[in-house]
């Protein structure tokens, strides 16, 4: 692994997962659960978060090699999952259906699939064809800080930011991740192939 601290690359990974993981766009949601009663915990949904996301990230590679899946071939997948999350914020279509089973509040909906997701986990995968596996840690546990000081601020940020503030920085992030999202696309599907000749 490599242990050298890239800026660029920390800067790079948190701001593809923060956009991806979007809880500002979720203060919301997490507004309604608490005014009803079903109070959100926001050091175990960012705990439990953080243990989902790095166990993920160590073993996805396994699970990659026990279905002899390579990172560029994941990232095109992950980049088309990302592609198809930026056009959910971007144009509010809903396409990734949140049909989950009844359960605890802070596991479900607030860690799955609100913050720990399938296309924020894949993303973690994704993001080792750009980042070292340390900027991309680093990356990890910086948003799940953001993610405590959200969901234990809620009410404050829909506040500060209005909800125009909330809509307007969630269709920002959109675009962001779009872009990103073509990136990671074009550099990965070059590399594929480059190995083909």
């Amino acid at each position: 692994m490599d242990f050298s601290i890239n800026i660029k690359e920390i800067f790079t990974a948190f701001m593809v997962l923060f956009a991806i993981i979007d809880i500002t766009g979720s203060t919301p949601i997490v507004i309604g659960l608490n005014s009803t009663g079903k109070k959100v915990n926001a050091a175990q949904a960012s705990g439990i978060s953080l243990v989902i996301f790095i166990a993920f990230f160590f073993a996805g590679d396994g699970l990659l090699r026990l279905f002899n899946i390579d990172i560029p071939s994941f990232a095109l997948a992950g980049a088309l999952v990302l592609f198809v999350l930026a056009i959910e914020m971007t144009f509010n279509i809903e396409i990734f259906q949140n049909d989950g089973p009844e359960g605890a509040t802070t596991f479900i909906p607030v860690v799955f699939p609100l913050i720990a997701g399938a296309g924020a986990l894949a993303t973690t995968l994704t993001l080792k064809a750009e980042c070292s596996p340390l900027s991309i840690i680093i990356a990890i546990i910086l948003n799940m800080l953001v993610v405590y000081v959200v969901l234990r601020n809620v009410y404050l940020v829909e506040r500060v930011l209005g909800k125009s503030g909330v809509y307007i920085l969630r269709k920002f992030f959109g675009i962001i991740l779009l872009a990103m999202s073509v990136k990671i696309f074009t550099s990965n599907l070059n590399i594929l192939l480059e190995s083909l000749h």
